[in-house]
């Protein structure tokens, strides 16, 4: 299934909305590149389900529109996902990337994104989903670990994977040494992952993201 050719110059960038719900170092990231050229996007959106994320501080001194939509305990699922769906749906948001978006999205809300929702882990998934993967790669005694772009589907962290970059897990690493080795090269991933998907010819095979050679 043909998912994306590569746009002519004259294809206007692509409408991104970032999804966070801490500092958003990832969310800096995406956005250093696509100011300097690299991902030929547009950042629409930064929303977070937390009003006190430091994203939403260092969207704002960008000059992006960054907005909170908090998940109230008395707000169920559905009601907080309608909220976001029609924030996205006002900006035009063509794509989303989530940044260290600590909440698990409904199949529905899924569907209406369908292979256009992207996320980043800090592990070589399949191994390690979910939390403190970096904690579960030490535990385990693997000697390599490092981050995966994924396409996001139903479960967690089990969709398509577009892009890994994997780096040493040494025999003195902690749990904080390891992640900060990760993050570095989940910098440079992200932006790889959404150039390529912009830019590039690809299909779905499965589970598999197959780029054209």
């Amino acid at each position: 299934m043909r998912e994306r050719a590569p746009d002519d110059g004259g294809v206007a960038p692509a409408r991104v909305a970032i999804l966070l719900s801490g500092r958003g170092s990832n969310f800096v990231a995406l956005a250093d590149a696509i100011e300097r050229g690299q991902v030929p996007a547009r950042v629409v959106r930064v929303i977070s389900n937390r009003e006190e994320a430091p994203g939403l501080a260092r969207a704002r001194e960008r000059g992006l529109a960054a907005v909170a939509i908090p998940h109230g305990a008395d707000a169920s699922r559905q009601s907080h996902e309608a909220q976001l769906l029609a924030a996205l749906a006002e900006c035009g948001a063509e794509w989303i990337c989530l940044a260290g978006y600590m909440r698990l999205l409904s199949s529905a809300f899924v569907a209406h994104y369908r292979h256009r929702i992207l996320n980043i882990h800090p592990s070589l998934l399949p191994a390690f989903p979910g939390l403190h993967p970096q904690r579960q790669a030490i535990a385990a005694g693997v000697k390599i670990s490092g981050c995966t772009v994924h396409l996001v589907d139903e479960g967690l962290d089990s969709g398509p994977i577009v892009v890994q970059r994997a780096v040493p897990v040494l025999d003195d690493d902690r749990e904080e040494t390891l992640a900060a080795r990760i993050l570095t090269e989940e910098h440079r991933a992200y932006p790889e992952a959404l150039r390529r998907l912009l830019t590039e010819s690809w299909r779905l095979e499965g589970r598999r993201v197959l780029f054209a050679l």
